[in-house]
């Protein structure tokens, strides 16, 4: 697995779980909601936040049928009719959002559903494109965001092993390695037993050179704790700051606030308690290692000039003096001082 940089942080091996606040369209096409939205992700710890950048047109034909209901929703037949209430929010608010992101010390992302959205994105200075799971396949669209050479976060949601290849192949061919993978389940929300989360591993297996990650759409914070500990080096969740906002779809399974901020503890929880993979002594155990552990001791009282016999020795804590795995190149040796019963046993002792 290699580093990726975005903005002022790395991600990947030994880097800290980079986690995205998906905002999405969770503002209604409030700039002042925007706002409110940075301000607490960022206070609630996490290293980016995502909006989303369409237009109703640029994205799907006016009779395409909805695959989503929510009680807030039923009144919209069509995708068309949602999307064209939640998108369209103004293109020069979008430099505002970046410079609110950068005094609050959190990364800005957002994913667009357009070539031409993505060109004005990346031209007012966001670091990383992400690529919603409807968009894993759309080749000619990968191909054309892969030059700007940006890292590229491609969520795998309703898609195949081969099909993520394919959309990998199609990336690097173009000449971008930065990537990373997010393992998604596209149900919303989606329910625990279809989480899936051994597909990171799968993944890691698969891509060895890429960075693997999770777009999360379970309700709570749980999944992505645990995801955390299975190798997600990204987490994206989606989140609002109010579950009851009416409009956008995602309000209501989003975390708001607050579960952020618990999902922020657990995921450094939880990379706290991994540690690093690296087996080594740890500062704390140097004591306990001193005094836990046994050494080899005379059980007899030993006379100087004898050939040191199997019965005459034992290992007894502490750890201070020959360790047990020297036994055998005690015993035949002969004692070049006395030996009482219950000593340590010391290299010096023989001849």
């Amino acid at each position: 697995m290699k580093k990726i940089k975005i903005g002022n942080k790395f991600i990947g091996k030994d880097c800290s779980t980079y986690i995205i606040a998906e905002a999405g369209v969770n503002h209604n096409g409030s700039l002042e909601r925007a706002e409110e939205l940075i301000v607490r992700a960022a206070k609630a710890g996490a290293d980016a936040i995502k909006f989303q950048t369409y237009v109703a047109d640029d994205l799907v034909v006016r009779g395409a049928p909805k695959f989503w209901n929510w009680k807030g929703d039923k009144d919209r037949r069509t995708q068309y009719e949602a999307y064209e209430k939640t998108g369209g929010f103004p293109l020069e608010n979008y430099p505002k959002l970046i410079k609110i992101c950068q005094e609050n010390n959190i990364e800005f992302l957002s994913t667009p559903f357009s070539a031409k959205s993505a060109d004005y994105l990346v031209s007012i200075g966001m670091k990383a494109i992400k690529v919603a799971s409807s968009d894993m396949s759309c080749l000619p669209f990968l191909e054309h965001i892969a030059k700007h050479n940006i890292p590229i976060m491609l969520s795998t949601g309703a898609s195949t092993l081969e099909e993520i290849k394919e959309s990998v192949g199609v990336i690097k061919k173009a000449g971008n390695k930065k990537i990373i993978l997010l393992h998604c389940t596209l149900c919303y929300p989606t329910e625990l037993k279809d989480s899936n989360l051994n597909v990171i591993k799968t993944l890691e297996k698969e891509f060895p050179d890429l960075v693997i990650g999770i777009s999360d759409h379970t309700m709570g914070v749980q999944s992505p704790q645990i995801a955390a500990a299975v190798g997600a080096k990204v987490i994206e969740k989606h989140y609002t700051t109010d579950k009851t906002l009416p409009d956008s779809a995602d309000h209501w399974l989003s975390v708001d606030p607050e579960e952020m901020k618990q999902l922020v503890e657990s995921v450094r929880l939880t990379e706290t308690l991994l540690g690093e993979s690296k087996k080594k002594i740890f500062k704390c155990e140097k004591e306990t290692r001193t005094y836990d552990k046994r050494s080899i001791v005379s059980i007899t009282n030993i006379p100087k000039g004898v050939t040191v016999r199997r019965e005459m020795l034992d290992c007894k804590r502490p750890g201070t003096g020959i360790y047990p795995k020297y036994l055998n190149k005690i015993i035949g040796r002969k004692t070049k001082k006395a030996i009482k019963k219950d000593e340590l046993i010391r290299w010096k002792d023989f001849l």
